[in-house]
């Protein structure tokens, strides 16, 4: 058992009216419930228990065993000194407030009828899914509750994207555009590369960039070289001399690594290599100064693609990599590519930016992305297999989140549609 079955029990008034007594025999009443707390503190805020008669003002911690007051230290810490109940499913030992006094103990567990607990042990502790919990129940699930916590959902994932986006507004001293070039660096380096490609776009003093956007052959080598890909000895193609020697002049002038980490290709298909990736960052870039207030300002994906419709340069028309030659095509960014970076990068951004700005474009992010193909991948296939379907991206970016951060976490008392599963059947 998980304390999330005590908020449960608590939130959704499953206890009953009358006849509910402290560990001490003192009669309770249930007047509100309050307001669940998710950050440090009691559990719930402003509740409403009238005890003995008299009514309090308060809040209410929970844990499964009274005793983890002690454990958890709360006897020393001031944002527990306003609790007015503990509710547990187990009184073990009597609990005191910092300032001595005794705090009226509710034990739940006569109270919990067993066709809840044998929905939640069913749910919760004795499921042998395949995949996930509630993979049985999950298709006659009410899809309006299930649309609206996919929004809620999504909204989630992109606030747990936007504690790099911090990090990198912080280093940068709040230059959006250094941190949108850091985020574009790590989406052009895909899952290969982008974590080699983020370390390196945060070395790198995005005003060096701005230096020398106007001058292309310049920020083709300094973005060669800073991404370690003019580190070979024995290449005697005349284009990458020409970048080697001009980056080693770059490095010298910008005091930067003139021997950095390689960028890697094994795993990769062609159209993906770094050399490909950087050469069309670069045409992003070339003569650009404004990038961030131009993609914060886009709506609809075409919008979008129309900006990021850029090929590689002419080099690369008949290169995959320096030196060898391969047969001609036109190295574009595929719309596949284009939505992972709208995903991955500008929506997240565009939610950083609205947040810094005071705005609320949720709707706007949420249109954005339900324009998009859904994504791909074995976890969004595994939801299709027991009746899921994924209509786009919202809905996979979605399921993702709820199958990292719930799913896998046995967190269905957390999660809405858990909860109606047991609800609906207590």
């Amino acid at each position: 058992m998980r304390e999330d079955l005590l908020y449960f029990i608590w939130r959704h008034n499953k206890l009953p009216k009358i006849g509910l007594r402290t560990s001490s025999g003192t009669d309770v009443a249930i007047k509100a419930t309050g307001i669940r707390n998710h950050l440090a503190g009691p559990d719930f805020f402003d509740a409403r228990v009238e005890i003995d008669g008299q009514l309090w003002a308060g809040n209410v911690e929970m844990h499964l065993k009274s005793s983890d007051w002690y454990v958890h230290h709360h006897e020393s810490d001031d944002n527990y000194s306003n609790v007015i109940l503990h509710v547990v499913w187990e009184d073990d030992i009597a609990v005191f407030r910092k300032d001595g006094s005794q705090i009226p103990t509710l034990e739940v567990r006569h109270y919990v009828s067993n066709l809840l607990l044998d929905g939640y042990r069913d749910l919760v502790e004795n499921a042998k899914p395949t995949f996930i919990n509630c993979e049985k129940d999950l298709k006659t699930v009410d899809a309006f509750l299930v649309e609206n916590w996919l929004h809620r959902l999504y909204i989630e994932r992109l606030e747990h994207k936007s504690q790099l986006i911090a990090e990198l507004l912080e280093a940068s001293k709040n230059d959006w555009e250094a941190v949108l070039f850091t985020l574009l660096a790590k989406g052009f380096g895909s899952t290969v590369n982008g974590t080699h490609f983020l370390e390196r776009a945060r070395r790198l003093d995005f005003s060096v960039i701005r230096k020398v956007s106007n001058e292309p052959f310049q920020l083709e080598a300094l973005l060669f070289g800073h991404f370690g890909l003019l580190g070979e000895a024995d290449c005697s193609d005349t284009y990458y001399l020409q970048l080697q020697k001009e980056f080693r002049y770059l490095a010298h002038k910008f005091d930067l690594d003139e021997h950095p980490p390689k960028a890697a290709f094994f795993g990769l298909r062609p159209p993906n290599f770094p050399t490909i990736r950087v050469s069309q960052l670069v045409q992003l870039y070339s003569g650009r100064h404004n990038l961030f207030s131009e993609l914060m300002a886009l709506e609809t994906k075409e919008d979008v693609y129309s900006v990021l419709q850029i090929t590689a340069g002419d080099y690369w028309e008949d290169h995959y990599t320096f030196g060898k030659l391969s047969k001609k095509r036109t190295k574009r960014l595929s719309e596949g590519f284009m939505d992972l970076i709208i995903i991955n990068t500008l929506l997240p951004l565009r939610f950083c930016y609205a947040k810094y700005t005071g705005q609320d474009i949720n709707e706007v992010l949420i249109a954005l992305i339900s324009q998009l193909d859904a994504e791909d991948n074995s976890i969004i296939k595994n939801y299709g297999r027991i009746g899921s379907k994924t209509e786009n991206a919202l809905e996979s970016q979605a399921k993702l989140q709820l199958y990292s951060n719930y799913c896998t976490k046995n967190k269905c008392m957390q999660c809405a549609i858990g909860t109606q599963l047991l609800n609906r059947n207590t």
